[in-house]
């Protein structure tokens, strides 16, 4: 379908539509499971597995899918992935017990690692380097949203008319995700990558990134990140209630807070990184966020004090997805963009999965003090690595053909890409009226 070149907003609305949808239809999974249990009579035991089923699912099919996405063009995966999760998200309204439930969850979990990584690659594709933070500031602020809006909502219709509603709601949001990519959204006019995808390759090319230290480090950074977050949130609010007297309402209404904090700053960040680079931010977040993370048990000794600094909190974790993301899109080539990015999604749940399975150990045999003060360690870790080993980019990586070629001929492919005049992508130039 020949699709004419949208306003750079319409792009940022619909890859933030994507965002929204797919990560309100994972938060709103927790608070609801109890009443899920209830309806259809499955043990509290087995509500857990439905959580990790779907996060099996986006961490295999991450990594599977960030090939195809190199060699197809984003276009056809964020169509494939939306239209994939629609239908599995309607599919909730059919669930009758344990096993069906777990079906569909498996589904739109396929669809979540189809989806991973999509979004920000082809903001990285579309726009230049130096308007990505923009972008990826508003784009990944969807998940924000969701936290503010969607799951509230959908807690409440859920308790009103059952279980199945906001997974009806999540459907109708990506269905029109879904056609607004399927109308308005062109493939990007990058290189595509083309070599048949084949196991044997998918596998090399990955060992051939992870063996760049950038990448293997920026990779390791984004374990951190999550690993950080997953240590630091899982046991916050049992922490809350037990320790300080929290209740469930006080709690609900932190989240909501942490969400406001997130949707100011995220794309704040991501502009301001785009005029004075990604790195400075990245560590100022970093090294703020672990000295926040390390006096979390000493500075909150009511509820009315965990308000302003889980805002401080979240304001410093939204103040480096913007940049960081932005700064992943340029350490590889339009080629294996994909890949990149969905590597670093799943490693980021593995990240995230470890850390809550060590913030339990931790919690139990400790207390929260313990468990705040290793993700504040993960955190730092993150911030040195990412100062230390991933440079900032001045621009999109050339691809490895280039690369090759560019070394064959003695010519340093980096340093022709930044004096050659400014190319003009299909997202628009610097000056391009539709940004910032």
């Amino acid at each position: 379908m020949n699709v004419p070149r949208p306003h750079p907003a319409l792009v940022v609305f619909t890859l933030w539509l994507l965002i929204f949808s797919a990560s309100s239809q994972i938060m709103i999974i927790a608070p609801i499971l109890p009443l899920v249990g209830d309806t259809l009579g499955i043990p509290e035991g087995l509500l857990g597995t439905l959580v990790s089923a779907y996060s099996i699912m986006v961490g295999i099919f991450a990594v599977i899918s960030g090939p195809f996405s190199d060699r197809l063009g984003r276009r056809r995966i964020l169509l494939l992935g939306s239209g994939l999760m629609t239908l599995g998200l309607l599919s909730h309204m059919a669930v009758q017990g344990y096993w069906s439930f777990m079906l569909v969850r498996v589904l739109t979990g396929v669809a979540g690692g189809i989806l991973s990584g999509s979004a920000i690659s082809y903001v990285g594709d579309y726009f230049p380097y130096e308007r990505r933070g923009w972008a990826t500031g508003w784009v990944m602020s969807g998940a924000a949203f969701g936290q503010i809006l969607g799951i509230p909502m959908g807690v409440v219709l859920a308790g009103a008319f059952g279980f199945r509603i906001p997974f009806l709601i999540f459907a109708a949001t990506m269905g029109a995700t879904f056609l607004l990519a399927l109308f308005r959204l062109p493939q990007p006019d990058v290189a595509r990558s083309t070599h048949p995808v084949t196991i044997r390759r998918a596998l090399g090319d990955y060992a051939a990134m992870l063996r760049r230290r950038e990448i293997a480090a920026a990779a390791g950074a984004f374990f951190l990140m999550f690993l950080a977050v997953s240590l630091y949130v899982v046991y916050l609010p049992t922490w809350l209630e037990r320790g300080i007297g929290a209740t469930a309402n006080e709690i609900a209404l932190l989240f909501l807070v942490g969400g406001l904090a997130n949707v100011i700053v995220g794309p704040l960040a991501g502009r301001l990184s785009d005029r004075i680079g990604r790195k400075g931010l990245i560590l100022a977040s970093c090294a703020g966020l672990s000295v926040v993370m390390a006096l979390t048990t000493v500075v909150i000794t009511s509820v009315p004090r965990a308000y302003p600094w889980f805002f401080l909190v979240m304001a410093l974790v939204a103040m480096r997805i913007g940049p960081f993301s932005a700064l992943l899109t340029a350490l590889v080539s339009g080629e294996r963009r994909g890949s990149l990015l969905s590597l670093t999604v799943a490693l980021g749940q593995v990240g995230f999965a470890v850390g809550g399975t060590l913030a339990g150990v931790l919690y139990a045999s400790s207390g929260y003090a313990l468990t705040s003060l290793l993700a504040a360690g993960a955190v730092l870790g993150m911030g040195i690595v990412v100062w230390t080993l991933v440079p900032e980019p001045q621009g999109d990586a050339a691809s490895p053909e280039a690369s090759a070629a560019g070394r064959a001929g003695g010519v340093d492919p980096a340093r022709k890409a930044a004096e050659a005049p400014e190319a003009v992508p299909i997202g628009g130039s610097p000056h391009h009226p539709g940004l910032p």
